[in-house]
């Protein structure tokens, strides 16, 4: 497996992180077990970098993937690298909420649920713009120099909110959603990584299944899957990005590779983006996505997927995670 640096940070990181958000609940039912297996077997395949968060079930996630790593994290805790993010909590008056209690129950109750005694990467998950992001900056480094912490990130933080936490302790690493029908951060946020020399993980490469190949405009979705509820994944949308999604398997296969893979090998190639997160339930849905670092795209590639996606329809918007 192919490993880079993570931004400014001293981490070496597979290029493909696993992400646990399928198994939070959010996306309909699944199997522990299965998952379970799918984490381990990402594990000897290469990645050693698996990223959750405290708002995945409230902790289930988090106990699914510290279940699987549970040897690893016992025996030898700096071979795998974890990332989880606290500062949401939906279903109250501030389901943002980056104030210094908040945060640092957070910590705490991340540690408890996966039995470990600090995370090497803590990130906000969402921005709170009721505190300012430098108090939320100097709340995080109050939690670096106990050890519970060893790095500070932020996810779907846009350029003016990265430079404001900037102003007390530097942002390392951030998390914001990427696909070829989401690309909003190319306008600000990715030169504005690029210039500070901060890790870019991106989560939903897949565009959370439209990249897949396997979706049609009849696919339907549990009740308590949020795809359900969302705009892009019903009616003329659906119907448009389909279209793209046969055009762009057909330059896949000529690449010698699924459209799925296309998409991950894609985002590895843009400039200024360190890993693609990916979650996956079973043993060959993970194989399939970790063979997109083999996938080498060239200038005229990326030019011809240009062409290929032009009338795309792109997703925007926070309802994926919930959160107002």
């Amino acid at each position: 497996m192919e490993t880079t640096r993570l931004g400014k940070t001293d981490l070496q990181v597979s290029r493909i992180a696993f992400g646990t958000w399928q198994v939070s609940g959010e996306w309909g039912s699944y199997d522990a077990d299965q998952a379970q297996r799918a984490i381990r077997h990402a594990l000897d395949l290469g990645v050693n970098f698996f990223d959750t968060a405290q708002a995945y079930g409230f902790g289930q996630a988090e106990e699914v993937l510290a279940n699987a790593l549970r040897g690893e994290l016992d025996r030898d805790r700096d071979s795998v690298v974890i990332a989880t993010k606290g500062g949401i909590n939906p279903g109250t008056d501030r389901p943002r909420d980056s104030r210094r209690e908040w945060l640092r129950s957070g910590v705490e109750s991340s540690l408890k649920a996966m039995k470990i005694d600090h995370i090497d990467l803590y990130q906000v998950h969402w921005p709170d713009t009721d505190t300012p992001f430098a108090d939320t900056a100097g709340y995080l480094q109050e939690l670096v120099d106990e050890g519970k912490i060893r790095h500070v990130g932020v996810s779907n933080y846009d350029a003016d909110q990265m430079a404001a936490f900037d102003t007390k302790r530097p942002v390392e690493t951030l998390q914001p959603p990427y696909h070829l029908f989401r690309r909003g951060i190319e306008d600000d946020v990715l030169p504005y990584v690029r210039r500070n020399d901060i890790g870019t993980l991106v989560y939903s490469p897949l565009g959370s299944g439209l990249l897949t190949g396997t979706l049609t405009t009849d696919s339907t979705f549990e009740d308590d899957d949020w795809r359900s509820q969302s705009s892009a994944f019903r009616g003329e949308d659906l119907r448009t990005n389909l279209e793209v999604v046969e055009r762009l398997k057909s330059f896949a296969a000529d690449k010698g590779c699924e459209v799925s893979q296309l998409a991950i090998a894609w985002v590895l190639a843009q400039e200024g983006i360190d890993v693609a997160i990916v979650g996956a339930r079973s043993e060959r849905n993970i194989e399939r996505s970790l063979a997109a670092v083999d996938v080498r795209l060239t200038s005229d590639d990326l030019a011809e997927i240009e062409k290929i996606t032009a009338d795309g329809v792109q997703v925007g918007g926070a309802a994926p995670e919930g959160v107002a």
